[in-house]
């Protein structure tokens, strides 16, 4: 049985968050299709000439068409999955090897070991919706990009020479570093003067790449990383918010909290409440403590 929470359409595709009890017979679709297990106990799973279990540390990518099946070992309990159908337009103007048709061009059936990356951002995914009177169209494209980004950087090529980099606007390998290098301390301290040397770029070369290859600048994709990240620690963990701020680069709690209700729409201490209500019983986050910013730094 399925029980479906959310479905989003954009013109990324079909974003869906659903609940597997018992088994999922078997279907195909026709876009390519990035399966990740949230939340349940364990699965078998079968694709093409795949025959394997399911985990939480497991990503499925499926190419268009391809046929897949899964069985939950305890038919008790849902498997909750993250699901999306990558619109072939949307997946052509950022990856048009992975979007092409041409043998060894496509999604290859693979199932892998997830990434810490792409379980974040998985997780968030699903977190965000059911959230979604927080969620706005733009940040879930965004995290979207990020997600088949990281995929094809992880999985897919392999190497820096890889073809699947080819005519993709993220061709531009000083531009991937850079956004490596943003992925791996999001902080609003970041010089983005000095990540352009570092990757060997004058300033204004580099806001014109980055700008070329993202759509975003460095600055507003960093912004984006940044809520990316405390929406994550909001909803799965008791850190103090004022530990969160300071740790990704604000030198006050109440300028935290204007960005995120800038961003966002809420305080980040209503966030975290709707997250951990919303939270099912095997990832949910911990209750927050009696933490929170000062009340009068949301009306600021």
């Amino acid at each position: 049985m399925i029980t479906p929470h959310r479905v989003f359409e954009g013109r990324f595709g079909r974003l869906h968050l659903l609940d597997v009890t018992g088994s999922l017979s078997e279907r195909s679709h026709p876009e390519p299709t990035i399966l990740i297990k949230h939340s349940g106990p364990a699965c078998e799973l079968r694709a093409g000439e795949l025959r394997t279990s399911l985990g939480r540390g497991a990503l499925l990518i499926l190419n268009a068409g391809e046929r897949f099946a899964m069985r939950a070992v305890d038919t008790s309990t849902p498997v909750r999955l993250v699901l999306f159908h990558a619109s072939p337009d949307w997946l052509r103007e950022a990856f048009p090897a992975v979007a092409g048709e041409a043998p060894g061009c496509a999604l290859d059936t693979a199932i892998e070991e997830i990434t810490p990356r792409i379980r974040r951002l998985a997780d968030t995914l699903a977190i965000e919706a059911i959230n979604d009177r927080f969620l706005s169209g733009e940040r879930l494209e965004f995290m979207l990009q990020e997600l088949v980004l990281s995929i094809v950087d992880a999985y897919l090529a392999r190497r820096e020479s890889s073809p699947l980099w080819r005519g993709s606007r993220f061709e531009d390998s000083r531009i991937r570093k850079a956004i490596g290098l943003l992925r791996a301390r999001p902080n609003k301290e970041v010089n983005i003067d000095l990540l352009a040397n570092r990757v060997g770029l004058s300033r204004s070369r580099f806001y014109h790449l980055f700008q070329l290859c993202t759509g975003r600048s460095p600055r507003e994709y960093l912004d984006m990383l940044c809520i990316e990240t405390a929406i994550s620690r909001l909803a799965s963990s008791n850190q103090k918010i004022a530990d969160l701020s300071s740790g990704l680069g604000f030198s006050a709690q109440s300028n935290f909290t204007r960005f995120f209700l800038n961003q966002v729409g809420v305080p980040p201490s209503q966030y975290r409440r709707a997250a951990s209500a919303a939270a099912t019983p095997e990832t949910g986050p911990e209750l927050p403590g009696p933490d929170s910013e000062d009340p009068r730094a949301s009306d600021a």
